[in-house]
């Protein structure tokens, strides 16, 4: 059974139609406060968002770490409504290298043991491999992740970065709840072929990189300051000229944003909640002030005239250089 569209955080009266996405907590975006990270997870459980999203790679476990953490600390009513989103079968090494992705069902089995302990939970709701394993077909993987369903340790089966033709695979083989992508004003890549597909099937999106790691988000600067290892130092659409235009971009955005008497990035957040209720944005927000700015959006109605002003001031494929380095992107299938 399919989770219900805009309901993947959704599991009692008071919810958002939004997910957390821990990520940044963590790894990846420089530095991260501890203590305001878990204070920012009981305060998105709080304001109703129950969607908590992370990788078991993220700093080699750290993440699932910190929000088992969270969870524990947490209200007993917000720790019950919590719903876990996994991702897993990145493969890393101790100096912080990427070498593929495992989909083989013994890996599947071996990952989700270790998930379950970190997180300090009996079950994990949304399960997914990160980016497809070229070795191994997605029927295998799939199937794997539904032997872990029929004995409850995971709820539901998701999807992450993959195309049409293997979202077709997999929902062939079990049925999917979602598909985890980017999605956003300046990464519309899924609206020719992926949407659809899933639309078709009745599977829902759940669309990370909403703000685009920050930079549609109002915030960032041309003269910032990147810590070692923050992916922005790497990121095509950071570098250069590039920068330089995807920032004019955001000018353009933030002209409206101020004639709505709203930020930049609650534009952003809520052109992505008007695009249907089967996607479901995740806010990559690393403490509470950007937290409740990033909510505020649910507050923010798009009319047909806004819609039409956003579409001029962000054209699709307006954005300069891509999500992803060159060789990231040879490993999403759904760019294939």
């Amino acid at each position: 059974m399919n989770l219900p569209t805009r309901t993947l955080g959704t599991t009692g009266p008071r919810t958002a139609p939004v997910g957390l996405g821990c990520m940044g907590m963590s790894a990846l975006y420089g530095e991260s406060d501890r203590a305001e990270s878990i204070a920012t997870v009981h305060a998105a459980l709080d304001a109703g968002v129950t969607l908590l999203d992370t990788g078991d790679f993220y700093a080699m476990g750290h993440n699932e770490m910190l929000i088992g953490e969270a969870l524990r600390s947490a209200p007993a009513a917000a720790r019950a409504n919590a719903l876990t989103s996994v991702k897993f079968g990145a493969l890393r090494d101790p100096d912080g290298g990427w070498s593929g992705y495992d989909g083989r069902p013994e890996a599947v089995r071996n990952f989700v043991a270790y998930s379950l302990q970190r997180l300090g939970v009996d079950h994990i709701d949304v399960y997914r491999i990160a980016r497809l394993d070229p070795d191994v077909p997605i029927e295998e993987t799939v199937g794997a992740i539904a032997e872990l369903v029929e004995k409850g340790h995971v709820r539901h089966i998701g999807l992450s970065e993959v195309g049409a033709e293997t979202i077709r695979r997999a929902a062939a083989t079990a049925p999917i709840s979602d598909l985890q992508i980017e999605y956003s004003l300046i990464s519309r890549g899924i609206e020719d072929t992926i949407l659809p597909t899933t639309r078709e099937l009745g599977i829902g999106i759940t669309a990370y990189g909403v703000l685009s790691r920050g930079l549609i988000s109002g915030h960032y600067t041309r003269d910032r300051q990147l810590a070692p290892g923050d992916f922005r130092s790497f990121s095509p659409r950071f570098q250069g000229e590039n920068l330089d235009h995807n920032l004019n971009l955001v000018e353009q955005l933030r002209k409206i944003a101020e004639q709505k008497g709203v930020s930049v990035a609650q534009i952003a957040i809520a052109w992505v909640l008007s695009r249907g209720e089967d996607i479901v944005p995740l806010i990559g927000a690393r403490s509470r002030t950007r937290l409740t700015e990033a909510l505020g959006a649910l507050d923010v109605t798009l009319d047909d005239a806004d819609l039409a002003a956003i579409e001029r001031a962000v054209p699709v494929g307006a954005a300069a250089g891509d999500r992803y380095a060159a060789a990231q992107m040879a490993d999403l299938d759904s760019e294939r």
